[in-house]
C-alpha cells in the first residue's frame, strides 16, 4: 500500500507537469474530445508548465546572488543559533506522513467541491507538498504523535486548499476578469491585503500597465527590455554600496560589477520569458480542458493554479511589486535588526519578494491601480519579514532552516496559526 502511496505522491502529484497533464488529459476525454485533440491538448499543457517551471528556475537563480549580498550588507552571520533537523531529514523521516497528508487533503478538497458551493480544487503540484511538509512539522513540534500528526496536518492543508483559493477569488477576478481560475499559492494572505489596501488607498483609474514613456522610450514597455535594466541597476546599485571588493566575494571572482549585473539583468529577463510563455501556453490548454471536469464530474470547478499564472494580466505590476518590497523589506530587516526583535537572523527574501509579491502586486492593481500595487507590496513587504520572523519559533526545531529561506507568506502565517491551536493541546 505504502509503494502506491509512495508512486502517487512523488511521481504524479510532486511533479506538477505530469499532474496537470493528467488533469488535462481527464478533461479532455470526459468531453470525447478526439485522439489527436486529447493528446494535443496534454501535451501541450506538459510542455507549458515544463517551460513555465524552467523560466521560474531561471529567475530564482538570477536573484539569489541578492539574498547573499544582503547577508553581507547587514552582517548577518551565517551561522544561526536555529539547529533544526532540517528539511532533507524532515522529508526522509517523515516521507509518508507527508504523503497521507496529501492524499487526504486532496480526496477532502474534491469530496467538497462536489457537494458544496466552495468550488475550487487545488492543483498547484508542488504547493500539494509543502503545505503538508509545514504542518507536519508544526504537528511535531507541538508534541503530537502517532496518528494524530497526520489528522492534525490533513485538516490544516485541507482546511487552506478549500477556502485559501475562494478567498482571493473575486480579487483575481477583478484582474482578468472572469472566474476561469484562481490561485493556489502561498501569496494568498498577502495579496489578500493588497487587495484591500488598492481598494481603499488606491485609485484604479490608472493602472502600472498605462504608464506612459517618451517615444525614444518606447521599448520600455517591453516587459523583457524592462525588467533586464531594472534588474541591472539594482545588482549596480547594491554592488556600490557593497564596494567592489565586498560584491566579488558574493557575486562573481571573475567578473567586474558592470559584466556581473548586465547578465544577470538580461538572465532575469530572459527567465521572466520564458515563464510568461509557458503561463500562456498552459492557459491556453488547461482552461479549455477543465470545463470537461466542471461540467461532468465537478460541476462549475475553479482550478486553483500556480501564482505565475496571474503574472500576464500586469507583467508591470510584478516588477513594481518586487523592487517596491524589496526597498520596504530591507528597511524593515534593517530596523528589526537595530532593535533586536528576534532572537535569530532573518535573511531578505527576495524570491518571496518575486513570486508572492509580485503576485501581490497585480492584485493590488486590479483594485487600485498603480498606487495600489505600490501600497500593497510596500506593506506585503514590511509583513513578510515580520511573518518569517513570528513563524520561527513554530518550526525551531523541525524545518527552521526551510521557512527562513522560503517564508514571510502563508507558509509562515498558517506555521503561527495551526502552531498556535497545536499547543493548545
Amino acid at each position: 500500500m505504502m509503494i502506491v502511496i509512495d508512486f502517487i505522491v512523488n511521481q504524479i502529484l510532486r511533479q506538477p507537469a505530469l499532474f496537470l497533464g493528467i488533469i488535462a488529459a481527464a478533461g479532455l476525454i470526459i468531453q470525447r474530445k478526439s485522439l489527436s485533440d486529447t493528446i494535443s491538448g496534454t501535451a501541450k499543457t506538459i510542455i507549458g508548465v515544463v517551460i513555465l517551471t524552467q523560466g521560474t528556475a531561471i529567475l530564482v537563480n538570477s536573484i539569489t546572488p541578492l539574498s547573499g549580498a544582503f547577508n553581507l550588507l547587514y552582517k548577518i552571520p551565517s551561522a544561526q543559533v536555529l539547529h533544526p533537523i532540517g528539511a532533507d531529514n524532515m522529508i526522509k523521516q517523515y516521507g509518508s506522513q507527508i504523503g497521507l497528508t496529501m492524499l487526504f487533503a486532496f480526496a477532502i478538497n474534491l469530496i467538497v467541491a462536489r457537494l458544496t458551493p466552495l468550488k475550487n480544487i487545488f492543483l498547484t503540484g508542488h504547493m500539494l507538498f509543502w503545505f503538508p511538509f509545514i504542518f507536519i512539522s508544526v504537528a511535531i513540534e507541538s508534541g503530537l504523535k502517532g496518528a494524530s500528526v497526520v489528522i492534525f496536518a490533513t485538516i490544516f492543508t485541507a482546511t487552506y486548499m478549500i477556502f485559501a483559493p475562494a478567498l482571493i477569488k473575486p480579487f483575481v477576478k477583478q484582474v482578468t476578469g472572469g472566474t476561469s481560475f484562481t490561485l493556489g499559492h502561498p501569496t494568498i494572505g498577502l495579496s489578500l491585503l493588497s487587495g484591500l489596501l488598492g481598494k481603499w488607498l488606491g485609485d484604479k483609474s490608472k493602472s502600472t500597465e498605462d504608464i506612459k514613456f517618451p517615444k525614444q522610450l518606447e521599448f520600455l514597455r517591453e516587459i523583457t527590455i524592462t525588467s533586464s535594466i531594472v534588474m541591472f541597476i539594482v545588482y549596480i546599485v547594491i554592488g556600490l554600496i557593497l564596494g567592489v571588493d565586498r560584491s566579488k566575494e558574493v557575486f562573481d571572482k571573475t567578473q567586474s560589477l558592470v559584466t556581473f549585473s548586465l547578465l544577470q539583468g538580461i538572465t532575469f529577463g530572459a527567465g521572466l520569458t520564458i515563464l510568461l510563455l509557458g503561463v500562456r501556453m498552459m492557459l491556453a490548454e488547461i482552461i479549455p480542458a477543465f470545463k470537461g471536469i466542471s461540467d461532468k464530474v465537478i460541476p462549475n470547478a475553479v482550478p486553483a493554479l500556480d501564482c505565475p499564472i496571474i503574472f500576464p494580466f500586469a507583467p508591470n505590476a510584478v516588477l513594481i511589486g518586487f523592487i517596491t518590497s524589496m526597498v520596504t523589506s530591507s528597511i524593515t530587516l534593517f530596523i528589526v535588526g537595530a532593535i533586536g526583535l528576534f532572537p535569530y537572523a532573518v535573511v531578505p527574501l527576495t524570491i518571496t519578494c518575486f513570486f508572492e509579491i509580485g503576485t501581490a502586486a497585480v492584485i493590488g492593481n486590479g483594485t487600485g491601480g498603480l498606487r495600489g500595487a505600490i501600497i500593497g507590496s510596500g506593506v506585503a513587504g514590511v509583513l513578510m519579514i515580520l511573518l518569517v520572523g513570528f513563524s520561527i519559533p513554530f518550526l525551531q526545531h523541525t524545518v527552521s532552516d526551510w521557512i527562513i529561506v522560503f517564508g514571510g507568506n502563508d507558509f509562515s502565517l498558517w506555521s503561527i496559526i495551526s502552531g498556535s491551536i497545536g499547543k493548545l493541546f
